[in-house]
């Protein structure tokens, strides 16, 4: 199957021989031929980030939920669904309403495709399917929840430190006090409340799937995956033998060389649509229903 460079030399000649939408043709090409490979239905749900970070429609969100309506709309739902993931992560509330509208759709017949990276609400999609394909290039990430890009349970061990501290030295607390008063009015509780939905909800999901049976196993991956103090920051990439180390169920990607190449060709295809359009988001599906998010037009005034 073609390389990165081979995948745009494709394109370039889909281009040259008059396609007027190349970078979708070969994109949908090999969309289609992970599903006759597998007999699953695919989604892609991909992220432009690594373009463009500062647009706002790159993060999971609710305009998420139409996306995958449209995805779903007139699939075979008994052939079960192969969502291939490529995002930063995004709202809790919206990750939380997609993947019960997703286990409404395909019960527990799901499985996860990493090409690359999946990060924080993106890892929950993740963990919330029965399997995981991962290969040695790609990462999960910690599910612990931000505010205003600051790692919640940081928020609240720092708080902790500043009363033993001050418990301790009470000549430190206007040092502390400085730090304390830039937390707004229930700062502090509402990193609680996400940090209590973020890890109930993820309990829920492997129990009801992954872990079916399992409220040991679910509860061990919840701590390895939401624990700061563990993961250091909220960024880390977690590896695929990390993940099998903490009990996730994964996939190796490479056990079957085909559907590798083709899961790393549509990886290829997607990152060449971003490169060379404005584009921001894209979830596409097999039959080449697709959703896309573009960077907005300025209207010019006269």
């Amino acid at each position: 199957m073609p390389n990165w460079k081979e995948v745009l030399e494709e394109i370039q000649i889909a281009a040259q021989k008059g396609d007027k939408s190349p970078l979708d043709t070969v994109r949908r090409k090999y969309l289609k031929k992970i599903y006759e490979n597998t007999g699953r239905n695919v989604i892609a749900y991909y992220s432009g980030w690594l373009h463009r970070g500062n647009a706002i429609d790159v993060i999971i969100n609710d305009k998420d939920k139409s996306a995958f309506m449209l995805n779903i709309h007139k699939l075979d739902r008994a052939k079960g669904l192969d969502l291939i993931l490529h995002t930063p992560g995004g709202d809790l509330a919206a990750a939380e309403s997609i993947v019960d509208y997703l286990h409404a759709m395909f019960g527990k017949n799901i499985r996860a495709i990493i090409p690359q990276i999946s990060m924080s609400a993106g890892t929950m999609f993740a963990l919330s399917c029965r399997q995981i394909i991962m290969g040695k290039q790609s990462n999960l990430g910690p599910i612990d929840p931000q505010m205003g890009g600051v790692a919640c349970q940081a928020v609240l061990d720092e708080f902790e430190q500043a009363k033993e501290d001050i418990r301790k030295n009470p000549q430190s607390a206007a040092l502390w006090q400085t730090i304390i008063s830039k937390y707004h009015p229930t700062f502090l509780g509402s990193c609680k409340n996400s940090i209590d939905w973020s890890e109930k909800l993820v309990e829920e999901w492997l129990k009801r799937n992954m872990c079916d049976g399992n409220g040991g196993l679910a509860k061990k991956i919840l701590k390895e995956f939401s624990d700061h103090k563990i993961n250091k920051s909220h960024a880390r990439h977690i590896s695929r033998n990390k993940c099998k180390e903490m009990g996730v169920s994964i996939i190796d990607m490479e056990a079957d060389n085909h559907l590798q190449d083709l899961i790393l060709t549509v990886h290829h295809s997607f990152m060449h649509t971003f490169s060379h359009t404005t584009v921001t988001k894209i979830v596409e599906n097999h039959v080449d229903a697709a959703y896309i998010e573009k960077l907005p037009v300025a209207i010019s005034q006269k």
